[in-house]
């Protein structure tokens, strides 16, 4: 990391706030889907159903937050999410204990809090781009996504030992905690963005995107992967505790594996694409990270933890590479419109995966489901290797 990145007082201050706030949100993901199976006893669909109510806004209001991000103040968006998330798990708390309405709360809960972190994850990837150079992005980025590995160590851990320890709405209200650190931080950030949106809506950026190869391409890989991903996890979130017989805490801390792992890909993505090319670390990163999910059905917990570091590192190292290719080829004024319509066609995808893996899991049996779930996400190396993304060589492409 250059040390002139680090001096850069917002940029501390804007990553800071995003590591609270990814804290916050993966702490959460845990949090919700475990009261679900251990204190409310959910079946795998019931649970397919909250997963996918939590990641209903993915679909539905990621496009409509792009635009809007684009035209406001990164910080101000950023804030208002915080705290509307901290206030959305707090309600949890208050309601479940006193009103009794368990998965209803649950559910709406875990919508509220999915809508604005479309909104933060949208703007804090446009506000780095409006506070760094180009040629810190991936730097600046490797930061970031380091950052969010930190959260992916601690939020599993955190979130199923306090699900364990402590009665669910206190555990709903610790998540909370962290959303109002990542307020106080990006609360202080200095710089004035000049927002100045390209003419041009919804279609135009869709259009945009179907156009460009490398978009395109990062558009269909993303959807590939992220449906399959999501309903893995659905099944892998019953087969934890009902198949290996792990308790939340156990849990938290399988699941946490990925964030050392991903601490490790951070790093590797600041040196590897600049010695191999973009695009075939991005094949071999995407085909080894996951093909490594083929194991899980069949795997004890020891191997679960290597599956889940590798996984963790060699995704990180996609996403990374990802995210810097994506801002490099896009102009500064719709980095909002790009960020949302990828995560759209990537993220969108994931309620559906969520609702297909409870569905296989409960007909067809949770290894089986597992199984095949985890031979869909290779569908996205596959793709970018077929794609001008798997050619890309050693410098970032031009806009």
């Amino acid at each position: 990391m250059l040390p002139s990145l680090w001096r850069h007082s917002d940029f501390r201050r804007l990553w800071a706030g995003q590591t609270a706030s990814q804290l916050g949100e993966h702490t959460g993901l845990v949090i919700i889907p475990l009261v679900a199976v251990l204190s409310l006893h959910a079946a795998p669909d019931q649970l397919g159903v909250l997963r996918a109510v939590g990641q209903a806004p993915l679909l539905l209001l990621t496009l409509l937050a792009g635009g809007w991000v684009d035209r406001r103040s990164t910080r101000t968006v950023m804030v208002l999410s915080d705290a509307g998330r901290a206030l959305a798990l707090g309600a949890i708390a208050v309601l479940v204990p006193l009103t009794g309405l368990g998965l209803p709360a649950l559910l709406a809960g875990a919508f509220v809090v999915g809508s604005l972190s479309v909104l933060f994850d949208v703007a804090y990837q446009t506000s780095l781009t409006r506070l760094v150079r180009r040629d810190q992005l991936l730097q600046g980025n490797s930061a970031i996504e380091g950052s969010r590995s930190a959260a992916q160590l601690g939020g599993p851990a955190l979130g199923g030992a306090l699900v364990s320890l402590l009665s669910a709405p206190i555990a709903c209200a610790a998540g909370a905690f962290f959303f109002v650190v990542s307020f106080g931080s990006i609360a202080r950030i200095r710089h004035r963005e000049q927002v100045a949106p390209q003419p041009g809506g919804l279609w135009r950026h869709l259009r945009l995107v179907a156009r460009h190869p490398l978009l395109r391409t990062m558009a269909l890989a993303s959807a590939a992967f992220q449906f399959s991903f999501a309903a893995l996890m659905t099944a892998y979130l019953v087969f934890l505790p009902r198949e290996q017989g792990l308790s939340g805490a156990e849990i938290g801390l399988v699941l946490a594996a990925t964030g050392p792992g991903a601490l490790v890909g951070s790093l590797l993505a600041a040196r590897l694409p600049g010695r191999y090319g973009y695009g075939p670390v991005l094949v071999a990163a995407a085909a080894v990270g996951d093909g490594v999910l083929l194991g899980i059905p069949w795997a004890g917990v020891a191997l679960l933890f290597v599956i889940n570091f590798v996984f963790g590192a060699l995704g990180q190292l996609v996403n990374v590479t990802m995210m810097a290719v994506r801002q490099a080829v896009a102009a500064p004024a719709i980095q909002g419109w790009i960020a949302a319509t990828i995560t759209f066609a990537g993220m969108g995808a994931t309620p559906l995966g969520s609702l297909a893996g409870g569905l296989l899991a409960g007909r067809i049996g949770l290894r089986p489901a597992l199984l095949l779930a985890a031979a869909g996400t290779l569908l996205s190396p596959i793709l970018i290797g077929l794609s001008p993304l798997g050619r890309l060589g050693r410098e970032l492409p031009a806009a």
